[in-house]
């Protein structure tokens, strides 16, 4: 799948949705090491951005993203509409980060 073809529109300028494929997502569960955890309170005492944290966070949206282009294409989308991100802590110092969209084929408009 194009990556540019991923949008959190509704609709994907130069295409037609021809198919809705329904709801597609990847979950990607996280938790920083007491080590990590050590560094960015070190980092915190600082101020200023907790680029360890930043890290993390990165990651688990990136992986959360992937996952949810491959449920895409298991399903045969060659497009994702909608797509939003999620975060809940399930428990202290662990984050559930969700990616989510609607997977579509989509045809150029002629």
């Amino acid at each position: 799948m194009d990556k540019s073809n991923i949008t959190t529109a509704f609709t994907l300028d130069g295409y037609k949705i021809t198919k809705n494929m329904g709801i597609v997502r990847g979950i990607t569960v996280r938790s920083r090491s007491v080590i990590g955890n050590i560094g960015a309170s070190i980092q915190s005492l600082f101020g200023g951005n907790i680029t360890l944290y930043v890290e993390l966070c990165e990651r688990a949206r990136e992986d959360a993203f992937e996952i949810m282009v491959q449920h895409a294409q298991a399903l045969g989308a060659n497009a994702v509409i909608g797509m939003r991100y999620d975060a809940n802590e399930i428990a202290p110092g662990i984050t559930e980060v969700l990616a989510y969209g609607t997977a579509v084929n989509v045809t150029p408009n002629s």
